[in-house]
């Protein structure tokens, strides 16, 4: 099972202790009126836990989906449930949202509003080019996938490198005189699994891996080369 997330920072300093209060009372209720549903659409943050650099917690959020039924459009409730984790690490916090970048990306927005009114002090985490460039090459023979975006080549906006011993060869040479390293997937050493990362601090783990285990790798080994 693909296990995906996102890393973001925060731009303003808060303790987790402060973030767990401020979240606990997060809730927002909105009333539903269509058709042969009436009912409230309930948004909160629940299963909080809270110890040393980390705070956990799921962030629900009930939404409208629909079904077809003989013809009908059939509104139909349900709750969207996201697991995160706010992260202390060398003097910086780091937010983990654990599902795919969209949905990552508007969690991350709501929790800045829970925790500071407004939206846009949680930010995406970026790693520099040249950061993932060097993390594969240090790691050249477990890298399986590479992706160049700004590309100054007209009219190619993307290339990319799939096999091993990439890094032996002529086009990889090449492509890195024309362009930059968006996206890699590559064998972790040390846990043993394929992984995904963009420059934007998104993570795809492919092989089946729980929460647990994807916060522990995302911050062994991705946190390091967040700027």
């Amino acid at each position: 099972m693909v296990v995906a997330g996102k890393v973001f920072k925060l731009r303003e300093s808060i303790s987790l202790s402060s973030a767990a209060a401020r979240l606990k009372d997060f809730r927002k209720e909105e009333r539903y009126d269509e058709g042969p549903v009436h009912t409230s659409l309930l948004t909160e943050v629940h299963s909080l836990s809270l110890k040393e650099g980390l705070l956990k917690g799921v962030y629900a959020q009930d939404i409208i989906t629909y079904v077809f039924h003989h013809g009908e459009r059939i509104p139909t409730p349900k709750t969207l449930e996201v697991s995160f984790a706010f992260v202390e690490q060398s003097s910086r916090t780091l937010l983990v949202v654990m599902e795919r970048k969209f949905l990552a990306n508007n969690v991350a927005n709501r929790l800045s509003e829970a925790l500071f009114i407004s939206g846009g002090y949680i930010t995406e985490a970026s790693i520099l080019p040249e950061v993932l460039k060097d993390f594969h090459e240090k790691n050249p023979e477990n890298t399986k996938i590479i992706f160049f975006d700004a590309v100054d080549i007209p009219n190619v906006s993307k290339l990319s490198l799939y096999g091993s011993g990439l890094m032996n060869t002529a086009l990889y040479n090449n492509y890195t005189s024309h362009g930059s390293i968006w996206y890699i997937v590559v064998t972790s050493r040390k846990h043993g699994s394929i992984v995904g990362i963009t420059r934007n601090s998104v993570v795809t783990i492919f092989n089946r891996m729980d929460k647990e285990e994807f916060l522990d790798y995302v911050s062994e080994e991705v946190f390091p080369l967040i700027l």
